[in-house]
C-alpha cells in the first residue's frame, strides 16, 4: 500500500505539492490527471524517492521510501522523458538491471523484446519518442516490479502499441498484483485501464474517486419542453452547467441519476435523456468548477 501523508515539495518559491494526502491500494490501477503544473510529476517523484518532500513522508508497504533500498527495489519509475546514456540501448541496461533488481524476469524480458518491434542493439537516445518509451516499459515491466510509476507513458505511442501496453499493464495487475500509478492528460486511455482517480490541482487533491462511481455520478441530461418554462424549475437539482435553446435545455447534473430523474419526470418534459460523462467531460467539470476553465484562461 502507499500512503501518501500531508506531503508538501515547494522549488524556491513556487509550491508543487502542498499538504497532499492520498492512499492507493495494493493491486489497483491509480491514474492521476489534473492541470498543467498540478504536481502530477512531482507527486511520482517525490514517491520514488527521487525527490525528498519538505513536510510529509511517503510510505510504501509501512516504510519511509527516501534512500531505502529495500522499498525501490520494488518500484519502477518511468519518467515522461526516460534518461538513457548516450550508449544506451535495451541489451545493456538489461545487463544492469539484471544486478540491480532480484526480481528480474529473464523469461519475461526476452518474451517482451519479441513482443515490442524494436532492435535490442540499438541505441534508445537514437529512436523516435515512442519507441523510446517502449524501451523503457520493456525494462520496467522486465523487473517485475510490486510498483509500477508511469508518467505520461502513452505520449508518443501508436493506437497499437497503446493497446498492447494497457493490455500488459492490466495482466500483471491480474496475475501478480502489481500496484499502477499513471499520470497521463491522455483521460481516454486512463478510462480503459484505471480503477481509481485523482484529481490534482495547484499541489492538492481535488477528488480522489473508484473510476465508475465518479463517471456515474454526474450526468449529462437533455430535457425539452412543449410550453415556455423558467429555468428556476431547476433550482432544487445540484446543476453543475446549464445552456438552453428555446426549450431544450442541456443540463450537466451532479448526484446518481436515480436521485434527480424522478425530479424532472415530475416538471412533465416532453423529451429527456440523461447519460454519464466522459472521464474528459467529468475533468472539465471540475476543473471549470475550481475556477479552471477557458473563460478564465483567455
Amino acid at each position: 500500500m502507499i500512503e501518501i501523508k500531508n506531503v508538501s515539495k515547494c522549488f524556491e518559491k513556487v509550491k508543487a505539492l502542498d499538504r497532499l494526502s492520498l492512499t492507493v491500494n495494493d493491486g489497483t490501477v491509480f491514474g492521476l490527471v489534473g492541470s498543467n503544473g498540478a504536481g502530477k510529476s512531482t507527486l511520482l517523484r517525490v514517491i520514488n524517492g527521487v525527490f525528498k518532500s519538505d513536510v510529509g513522508e511517503v510510505l510504501i508497504d509501512g516504510e519511509n521510501v527516501f534512500e531505502n533500498i529495500s522499498i525501490k527495489n520494488k518500484c519502477f519509475f518511468v519518467s515522461d522523458y526516460p534518461y538513457f546514456s548516450n550508449s544506451a540501448t535495451i541489451e545493456n541496461t538489461a545487463f544492469l538491471y539484471r544486478k540491480i533488481y532480484s526480481n528480474w524476469d529473464e523469461e519475461y524480458y526476452k518474451k517482451l523484446c519479441s513482443t515490442f518491434p524494436l532492435n535490442i542493439k540499438d541505441k534508445i537516445i537514437n529512436m523516435s519518442k515512442g519507441m523510446q518509451r517502449q524501451s523503457a516499459l520493456i525494462l520496467a515491466l522486465s523487473t517485475r516490479p510490486k510498483y509500477l510509476f508511469l508518467d505520461e507513458i502513452f505520449d508518443g505511442l501508436d493506437p497499437v502499441v497503446r493497446q498492447l501496453v494497457k493490455k500488459l499493464i492490466a495482466a500483471d495487475v491480474i496475475d501478480n498484483g502489481m500496484t499502477v500509478m499513471i499520470a497521463s492528460h491522455n483521460l481516454r486511455e486512463l478510462e480503459d485501464i484505471c480503477d481509481y482517480i485523482g484529481l490534482l490541482h495547484k499541489g492538492g487533491i481535488l477528488l480522489e474517486k473508484e473510476l465508475d462511481e465518479l463517471k456515474l455520478g454526474i450526468h449529462k441530461v437533455q430535457i425539452a419542453f412543449n410550453d415556455d418554462v423558467d429555468e428556476s424549475i431547476f433550482d432544487e437539482l445540484e446543476i453543475v452547467n446549464k445552456s438552453r435553446s428555446g426549450n431544450l435545455f442541456r443540463l450537466t447534473i451532479r448526484g446518481a441519476e436515480d436521485s434527480f430523474m424522478p425530479q424532472l419526470r415530475a416538471l412533465n418534459p416532453a423529451f429527456m435523456e440523461a447519460l454519464p460523462l466522459t472521464l474528459e467531460e467529468v475533468f472539465i467539470n471540475e476543473m471549470e468548477g475550481a475556477g479552471y476553465d477557458i473563460n478564465n484562461i483567455l
